[in-house]
């Protein structure tokens, strides 16, 4: 879970904190980085105490950062630069413009779930996302993405980033146990139009939601409006 000399940090200043897809990173004074990921149940909480959950804990000038972590997948990294494996991950899933997100997906035979999925093609993007963001697109999730049109992929550019700028401003989806460093939950989950909620009516034609595995990853999507 840890890697780096944790006694490196004494003395430290964050100058930034940022997001490297699904990755938080801490500029520090020293110009080393403080690399982290959640994982799928791990958790940064401000002043909040600690638990039994609690894998590390950051002594700041004004409290304390905790790092809470159920199924202890989550991951801390302290090196002289951002690691070579995160530095090599595609672009943003924000950042990246609609010509280049297009023909890079032209170049592959992957179908679009799973190529959506993989951080090395875009990072950022994770599977309730994905599968709400072809919803938006109208696309299916085994569709090849070579075989898509330019403009249907342009299309699915546009959901991608709506759909990412609208889970940001709602707090994030808080399906189990996700909060932010508050504490507080998100609502996204609230909005979601395919994902959790198989059997489901279609928030477009009325059909009910169906629930398929694709790279071995739970799928929702709709059979009739969203097709290859």
């Amino acid at each position: 879970m840890l890697r780096g000399d944790p006694a490196s940090l004494a003395g430290q200043t964050i100058r930034e904190v940022r997001r490297h897809g699904k990755f938080i990173v801490m500029d520090l004074s020293s110009g080393s980085v403080l690399t982290l990921h959640l994982g799928m149940t791990g958790k940064l909480l401000v002043n909040s105490g600690r638990t039994a959950y609690t894998r590390a804990g950051f002594q700041l000038d004004q409290g304390e950062l905790v790092f809470e972590d159920l199924r202890t997948f989550g991951r801390i990294e302290i090196s002289a630069a951002l690691p070579d494996r995160v530095a090599a991950l595609g672009p943003d899933a924000l950042q990246v413009d609609a010509d280049e997100f297009a023909a890079r997906a032209k170049s592959r035979r992957s179908a679009i779930k799973p190529l959506l999925l993989n951080q090395r093609f875009l990072r950022g993007l994770g599977n309730i996302y994905a599968d709400e963001a072809l919803f938006g697109a109208g696309i299916h999730p085994r569709a090849t993405a070579s075989r898509l049109s330019v403009p249907r992929l342009r299309r699915l550019h546009d959901a991608i980033r709506q759909t990412l700028r609208q889970a940001i401003d709602a707090g994030g989806s808080s399906i189990s146990d996700y909060v932010d460093a508050d504490g507080v939950p998100g609502s996204f989950q609230e909005r979601h139009q395919v994902y959790g909620r198989q059997g489901a009516p279609c928030p477009r034609c009325g059909g009910p939601i169906r629930r398929i595995v694709v790279a071995q990853r739970g799928t929702h999507f709709c059979p009739c409006c969203q097709k290859r």
